[in-house]
C-alpha cells in the first residue's frame, strides 16, 4: 500500500512538472513550426511527465519504502516524550525559517530568494528537532521548575501507582531476579508494598537472555521466567517503571538514582551494590543476609545428626552439611565418611562467606 502511494505521488508530481515545464522546453529547443500543436500542449506535457517519473520511480521506490519503514520503526520504539519534544522543536525551527524567508523574498535577488530559504528550512528544522529530542529532560525541568529534590521525587513517584504510606517501593536488581529465591520470598508475604521492576533492568535481562554464551543465556531466561512467575501471582503487586537515566550507563547506578528519587528500597544479593547503597544512604535488602538470619541457631554443646560426605582440609577431618547448606567440620570424622552420625558442636564461626560449624563425633566424646 505504501509503495503504491509513493508511486502515485511521483505520477502526480511528474504530471505537474510536465504540465508546467515541458511546453516551455519545447519552445526553448525551437523544434520548428512543423510540430503539431497538440505536441506542445500542456496536457501532452502532463501525460509525458507522468509517464517519465512513473518509469523512473520503479528504480528507487523500494529504497524509499525501506527508508520510511526504518524511520517509522525508530519513531514507534522511541519514548513518547522524545517524539513530542522533537516535533515541537521541528515546528519551532520551521516557524523561525518562515520568518527569515520573508525579508529574503523582498530582496528579490536571483538564487538567494529561492535557493537559500530551502537550505534554511532544512537546517533549522533539523537543528531544532535535535535540540527538542536531546534536551527534553532539561525542557521538562524548565517548565516544571523542580527547584527542590522533593519535587523531583514526586515526579518520579507519579510514574508509579500509589501505595500505602507505611510501605515503600521495593526495587529489584538483575542479580536478585536471576537468583530466583525472591519469588518464594514474595509469596510468603515478607515483602510488603509494590515490587518495582525498572525498564532498564528488564532490558539487561533480555540482553543476557540473548547472549551467545550458553550459561549467560540460561541465566537470563531463568530471570525472565522468575519475573513472569511473580507477575502472575495476584497476591504480589508488581509495577514496571518506564523511566530511564540516559546520562548514566551502569544499571547499578541507575538503581541507586531511582531509589533516591522515589525513596525506595533496593532488593539485591549483590555484595558490591549493597555497599554502594549503604555509602549513598539508600536502604537495601540483601536476601543473602535474610538467608543467613533464618538459618537455625546452634550453640556449642548441642547435638546434631549429620552425614559425613567427604574429607576436610586438615588431617582426619570430615565434612558434612545441614539442610540449609551450612558446612559442618567434624574433627576425627575421616573414619565416618559415608555414614550418618551424632555429633556435638564444639564451636561456631561466622565468616563473610557464611557460617561454619565445628563438631566432634558423640562416640568419641563418650569414650573420653
Amino acid at each position: 500500500m505504501l509503495k503504491r502511494m509513493i508511486q502515485l505521488f511521483f505520477i502526480l508530481l511528474g504530471g505537474t512538472l510536465g504540465f508546467v515545464y515541458i511546453p516551455k522546453i519545447i519552445l526553448i529547443l525551437n523544434f520548428g513550426s512543423g510540430i503539431p500543436a497538440w505536441i506542445s500542449s500542456p496536457f501532452t506535457g502532463m501525460v509525458l511527465g507522468a509517464v517519465i517519473l512513473a518509469l523512473l520511480s520503479f528504480g528507487f521506490v523500494d529504497s524509499i519504502v525501506n527508508l520510511m519503514k526504518t524511520f517509522e520503526d525508530k519513531i514507534v520504539k522511541a519514548p513518547v516524550t522524545d517524539v513530542v519534544f522533537g516535533t515541537i522543536g521541528l515546528v519551532f525551527g520551521l516557524v523561525i525559517s518562515f520568518l527569515i524567508q520573508i525579508p529574503l523574498e523582498r530582496l528579490n535577488i536571483a538564487g538567494i530568494s529561492t535557493v537559500l530559504p530551502i537550505f534554511i528550512y532544512f537546517f533549522l528544522g533539523y537543528f531544532f528537532f535535535q535540540v527538542g529530542f536531546k534536551k527534553r529532560d532539561e525542557l521538562l525541568n524548565l517548565f516544571h521548575l523542580p527547584t527542590k529534590s522533593k519535587e523531583r521525587k514526586k515526579e518520579a513517584r507519579s510514574e508509579l501507582p500509589q501505595i500505602n504510606q507505611g510501605s515503600r517501593y521495593k526495587i529489584f536488581d538483575t542479580s536478585v531476579i536471576i537468583d530466583g529465591r525472591i519469588a518464594d520470598i514474595c509469596q510468603t508475604g515478607f515483602l510488603e508494598g509494590t515490587m518495582v521492576i525498572p525498564h532498564f533492568v528488564l532490558e539487561e535481562l533480555q540482553h543476557i537472555a540473548d547472549s551467545s554464551d550458553v550459561l549467560k543465556r540460561n541465566r537470563g531466561r531463568r530471570g525472565l521466567d522468575i519475573l513472569n512467575k511473580i507477575q502472575k501471582d495476584h497476591t504480589i503487586h508488581v509495577d514496571l517503571y518506564e523511566g530511564d537515566y540516559e546520562d548514566i550507563t551502569e544499571v547499578d547506578s541507575k538503581l541507586v538514582r531511582l531509589a533516591k528519587e522515589i525513596d525506595g528500597i533496593v532488593v539485591t544479593n549483590d555484595f558490591n551494590l549493597n555497599k554502594v547503597c549503604e555509602f549513598q544512604g539508600v536502604r537495601v535488602l540483601n536476601i543473602n543476609d535474610l538467608a543467613n538470619a533464618v538459618k537455625p541457631v546452634v550453640l556449642p554443646g548441642e547435638e546434631l545428626r549429620v552425614q559425613v560426605i567427604k574429607d576436610g582440609k586438615e588431617q582426619n577431618q570430615g565434612v558434612g552439611y545441614l539442610d540449609d547448606g551450612t558446612m559442618i567440620v567434624v574433627e576425627e570424622g575421616h573414619r565416618f565418611i559415608g555414614k550418618t552420625i551424632d555429633v556435638i558442636i564444639t564451636s561456631v564461626l561466622q565468616t563473610s562467606a557464611g557460617r561454619m560449624i565445628f563438631a566432634r563425633p558423640k562416640l568419641l566424646e563418650k569414650a573420653l
